[in-house]
This record gives structure tokens, C-alpha cells and sequence, in this order.
């Protein structure tokens, strides 16, 4: 394995050098692959061809400055062919040989199996298929719209992942919005994981599909060198967002592995892998220094220091934690780096408000919450504070784009409505009772649950400075204004709303059931019983001090909360407790039954969250 070229190749250089440069991230890739003992070769090889094209004349980046503002995306949905990408980065100088062939995949490297931003040329976390595309359009959307920044974004996608309905989200997405900045690269290799795709090398019904959605299709041989060139000039004319439909072989360049079934995820074993190494004409030490960035013409304004000046409310008045977030999104609009993103609920959500100020960061995804979320993060990436907003049930089709969005690493917000059995009369397909399990379930998190309009504002802008995935459930009814306009709510804290020093026991909720459980500390009152009651607007990070402290001071809880029990608040609180080994008498109060239509009240009473419930259950716990 002797280097048999070290040159450099730039936008410039004849196809006959690119073709050198293919073969090289072929090597690399299987070498980086069988060194590693796991990775995907045979896909990295299929995709190649097309890639050393489009580092060597048409990506306009610089390796040096990754987050220059002009500077072109490229995105790996098939996120598992990283040893192609990697070889792309050493390729160009981003990393050095000893790295790609020493750490790929090893535990604490930055090589990962699939790439993560923790890489500064890799913008989005991917490897779940199907999300690539979705990512681009946010992107593209960004640079466009937002920006004003003339950068492309290019996606190289599996054919398998083209079943996914979030790709067709967001060609939707792509077509509607004209998105002549995006191109995704499809690389139809005609085998999955397990045998055959669902359209094979059915190049034709991709193009259709993608022109269905208003895409423009360009049908390749993703092979020929002069096509790919051509395509990838007609992809980058800006007239419309281009899917590049490319006929490929898996595993090309290596005649023992291509077109062959059962090779997906597996490295070369050591001595195939240095036949095929001398297949493709032996190790190179080619570098590439592709197309320079435009020049950065429109620099983004200062942010600076903004004063964002809140809605208040009058303690009593009867507001609902929904519209108090809209009206809250309005006030923060005042930033320029919040953007909004809606998914067809904007009137129910109160996200519309935000709109109705300030339509050009206002986007309407319509019913594609994946697509809304992946917006997101795109828009997240390029530096702004996405406040994302649909029903809380909804939320949880979105659920995948959610957790990548965490190991992305970017910071956003999202809103949950018409959260629980007391959206009433709907019944129980638009109420969520499962998304407070989901949004804790994800790693750095925060979970905010407001109680009042007061509270809800306040949380709603302490979001923007928030750094991960933060999340807020509102409720659908108007409730009273608990709260001062003065009042602070810190993230991480709680509301201690009744006390004494004689309190026999704690009564905890958040949302409807912290209105619940002042009027049952009203009953309790009645019956002399002392109640203390909790409001744990965070949800995560969950307030253990105060909730050690009552159990200390009472030895008794109740805990209601308007969700399925497993994961939610009960749940909180019961981690919280067990960390401070405090183990007071304790009754959990949740959505246990499967809710029907009828009003607040009744399906409140229904499913046992009533303050008639809680009354009940404190009393037996008050006097054991």
C-alpha cells in the first residue's frame, strides 16, 4: 500500500484528477472501516463518485473557517457512510491520517459511527434515516429567508431512507417554499440493510415522486463523472430546489463486494480489504481545495442587548397559560434571533400572535411536525432561538426529531397545548397525556409546566436563554392569575402558594391540578386540616430541596398531575424524594383511565384529579 499520487486538486482540476480523488475516499474509507473492525464501506463506496465532484468543484467552503456566514452545508443523512465523510475531511486537510485511521469509532474519539457536531464541519447530528433532507430545508430556509446568505445546502441521502414520510415532508416543504438553494443527492444503490430497496435502481418513480412535490429531478448515473458535473451545475443555478436522482452500485470499485447482498455494516475483512485497497489503484495523499465561499456582503446584524418587556396580569383574572405564551412570544419578538414555527394549530397555540408582528420570522409548516421540528434545529444551527408550538399530543409524532435535536446538541423551544383530560369535549386523540414523559426522557432538557398566565410569560422568555431542549405544556382553559406581574419563576425552582408550621400534608400540582389542589386545601381547611401546596412549574430540573423540606415538615404527599402517571410529575417527584432519601406516606394522582368527550369538569373528575379526589386522598393520608 504505497501512495502512488500527492497533489492538490481544486475547482479547476480535470475530471480524470477527481476520479483520483473518488478512489482515494474509496481506500480511505475502506481502510478507516477494516482498521476500526465496524462501519458501512460498501455504502460509503457507492457514494463516492459523487461527492469528490462536489468537494472538488462545487461545495463552496472553507475548512479552515467551517462557520464562515456564506460558506455552502453539506449534510449526511445516511449518516452511516461516515467513512466517506471522514475521508472527505481528511481529504481536505480538516483532519490527518493518524486520526481517521486510529480513532474512528473508538470510545472518546470524535469519529463517531455517525457524525455529531461535536465535529466542526457537521452541522446536525443524523444516522436516524429520514431526517437529512428535513434538516437541509431548515437550513436553506435560514439562509434565505432569514439570513439573506447566497450558501447552498446539499444532502447525500440512501435510497433506502426515500420510505421515510418525514423526507416527503420536507420535499413538500422544499417545493412550496422554492428552496432554489437545496439540493438533495440521492444515492440509489438499490440495496438496504437487509436485501433490496422498495424501488430498486427504479430511478424513474423517485423523479416522479420528487417532482410531485415540486422539486426539480435530475436523473444520473452516479458513476459518470461529466453527469454528476452537469447536474450539480444545474443544482446550483438557484432556479429551484433540485433532487439529484443518481444510479449507483453498492460497494463500487471492489468486484468482490459490488452489487452483493450481505455486506451492509460490515468492514472488510483484513484481507480483502487490502485486495480492494489495490483494486482502486492503492493508497493516495491527494488534497483538495475546493470552491472559496462568496464573499460575506450581508454580515448579520448585532444582536446586542434587547429589552423585552412582558405581559402583565392581574392576580384573579382568568387567563389561559396558552394565550399568555402568545402573548409572550410577541414581547420577545423584540430579540432578532426569535424565530417561530407553527404547525397549523397557530390559533389554538397562540403562536399565530407572533406571527401576525412579525411574519417574516413566522413559519407555517402546516400538519408536518416532523418537518416543523427539523426546521428548528436547522434554524438553530444557524444561530437563532426557535420557539416551535403545536398541540402536546401532536408533539409526540415528532418525538425521534426531538431526540436528535438533543444529541445535535442545539438549543430550542418547543410548546405543547391542550395538554391532559381537560381540553374536554375533543376527547382523548388531541389530549396529551404522554408528552411530559417524553420531553423529560430527553437528555438535557428542560420541562416547564406553568400554572397561571404570570408564570407561563415568564417561563415562556426564559426559554430564549435556555441552553438545550426546553419544553412548556400549557393548558387549553382560562384559569386565575395566581402570580404578581413582579413574581420570578427560575428555572430549576418552585411556588410555595400555602404554609404553616403545623401542615399535615402536601398537596403538589401544576397546570389545571394546582387549581385543584388550592381548592381542596379550601376543603381541608373546612375540616381542619392543614394543607401545604406546591406549585413545581419545573418540572425538570425539579425543585428537591423545597420538595424534602414538606416531606420533612408533613410526612405526607399528593401528588395530581392532569398526564399517564408513568413519567411524569409523580415520577419527578418521587426521584427527587429517593435522592434526598426522604419516603413520605405518598398518593399519586393521574390520568389512569382512557378518557372520553365531555367537559373539563367531568373528565377532570373522571379520571380521579378532581379536588374532590385529592380531598379524599389527603384526608386519608392527613389522618392514618
Amino acid at each position: 500500500m504505497t501512495a502512488v499520487s500527492s497533489h492538490s486538486i481544486g475547482p479547476d482540476s480535470d475530471l480524470d484528477q477527481v476520479f483520483e480523488l473518488a478512489q482515494q475516499l474509496r481506500v480511505d474509507s475502506v481502510r478507516a472501516s477494516t482498521t476500526a473492525g465496524s462501519g458501512h464501506p460498501t455504502s460509503s463506496l457507492s457514494a463516492a463518485d459523487l461527492m469528490a465532484v462536489l468537494m472538488a468543484r462545487h461545495l463552496r467552503y472553507d475548512w479552515q473557517q467551517p462557520n464562515y456566514p456564506t460558506g455552502d452545508h453539506l449534510i449526511f443523512s445516511k449518516g452511516h457512510a461516515s467513512p466517506l465523510l471522514y475521508a472527505m475531511f481528511l481529504a481536505a486537510g480538516a483532519i490527518d491520517e493518524q486520526e481517521l485511521l486510529t480513532t474512528y469509532r473508538q470510545n472518546g474519539a470524535r469519529l463517531q459511527g455517525h457524525p455529531t457536531p461535536v465535529l466542526p464541519w457537521v452541522d446536525v447530528a443524523t444516522g436516524s434515516l429520514g431526517q437529512g433532507i428535513a434538516y437541509g430545508v431548515g437550513i436553506a430556509l435560514a439562509g434565505r429567508d432569514l439570513e439573506q446568505q447566497p450558501y447552498r445546502v446539499w444532502v447525500l441521502c440512501g435510497d433506502s431512507e426515500m420510505t421515510e414520510g418525514s423526507v416527503w415532508e420536507a420535499l413538500d416543504k422544499a417545493g412550496r417554499h422554492r428552496l432554489g438553494n437545496f439540493t438533495a443527492i440521492i444515492d440509489v444503490n438499490r440495496l438496504g440493510q437487509s436485501g433490496p430497496t422498495e424501488l430498486g435502481w427504479d430511478t424513474d418513480a423517485y423523479a416522479r415522486r420528487a417532482e410531485a412535490f415540486g422539486c426539480r429531478a435530475l436523473i444520473i448515473d452516479g458513476h459518470d463523472l461529466k453527469a454528476i458535473d452537469r447536474a450539480l451545475i444545474t443544482a446550483a443555478d438557484g432556479q429551484a430546489p433540485t433532487v439529484v436522482v443518481a444510479r449507483t452500485v453498492k460497494g463500487q470499485g471492489v468486484d468482490e463486494v459490488a452489487d452483493a447482498e450481505g455486506w451492509h455494516g460490515k468492514p472488510l475483512p483484513e484481507d480483502l480489504a487490502e485486495r480492494a485497497v489495490a483494486e482502486l489503484g492503492g493508497v493516495r495523499h491527494l488534497t483538495v481545495s475546493g470552491p472559496r465561499p462568496p464573499v460575506d456582503d450581508h454580515p448579520r446584524p448585532p444582536m446586542g442587548d434587547v429589552t423585552v418587556d412582558l405581559p402583565r396580569f392581574e392576580v384573579g383574572d382568568k387567563v389561559a397559560t396558552r394565550s399568555a405564551f402568545g402573548k409572550a412570544l410577541v414581547a420577545l419578538g423584540a430579540r432578532p434571533d426569535v424565530v417561530v414555527l407553527d404547525a397549523e394549530v397557530g390559533n389554538s397555540t397562540h403562536a399565530e400572535d407572533f406571527g401576525k408582528a412579525y411574519p417574516e420570522r413566522y413559519f407555517q409548516t402546516y400538519i408536518a411536525e416532523q418537518q416543523m421540528i427539523a426546521s428548528a434545529v436547522g434554524m438553530a444551527v444557524r444561530g437563532y432561538r426557535p420557539y416551535a408550538a403545536t398541540f402536546a399530543a401532536f408533539l409526540t409524532r415528532a418525538h425521534d426529531f426531538i431526540r436528535m435535536a438533543a444529541i445535535s446538541q442545539v438549543s430550542l423551544a418547543l410548546s405543547g397545548s391542550h395538554s391532559g383530560v381537560e381540553i374536554g369535549a375533543d376527547g382523548p386523540s388531541q389530549m396529551g397525556v404522554e408528552d411530559l414523559t417524553m420531553m423529560r426522557s430527553v437528555h438535557g432538557s428542560t420541562v416547564l409546566y406553568p400554572s397561571d398566565a404570570t408564570s407561563a410569560a415568564a417561563l415562556t422568555s426564559a426559554m430564549a436563554d435556555l441552553e438545550g431542549i426546553s419544553y412548556l405544556r400549557t393548558t387549553r382553559g382560562a384559569y386565575p392569575v395566581l402570580y404578581s406581574p413582579d413574581e420570578t419563576f427560575p428555572v430549576g425552582g418552585s411556588k410555595t402558594l400555602r404554609a404553616t408550621d403545623h401542615d399535615q400534608v402536601t398537596l403538589i400540582g401544576v397546570g389545571v391540578t394546582l387549581h385543584e389542589c388550592l381548592a381542596a386545601a379550601d376543603q381541608l381547611a373546612a375540616d381542619n386540616i392543614s394543607a401545604r401546596v406546591i406549585d413545581l412549574y419545573s418540572v425538570k430540573p425539579v425543585d428537591a430541596d423545597t420538595l424534602a423540606r414538606a416531606a420533612r415538615d408533613t410526612g405526607a404527599f399528593v401528588v395530581v398531575e392532569d398526564h399517564h402517571p408513568e413519567g411524569g410529575l409523580g415520577e419527578a417527584v418521587l426521584s427527587a424524594l429517593a435522592e434526598h432519601r426522604q419516603a413520605p406516606a405518598f398518593a399519586h394522582l393521574a390520568v389512569r383511565n382512557l378518557p372520553v368527550s365531555g367537559t373539563p369538569a367531568e373528565l377532570l373528575d373522571a379520571a380521579g384529579i378532581s379536588h374532590t379526589h385529592i380531598t379524599s386522598a389527603a384526608r386519608s393520608l392527613a389522618t392514618r
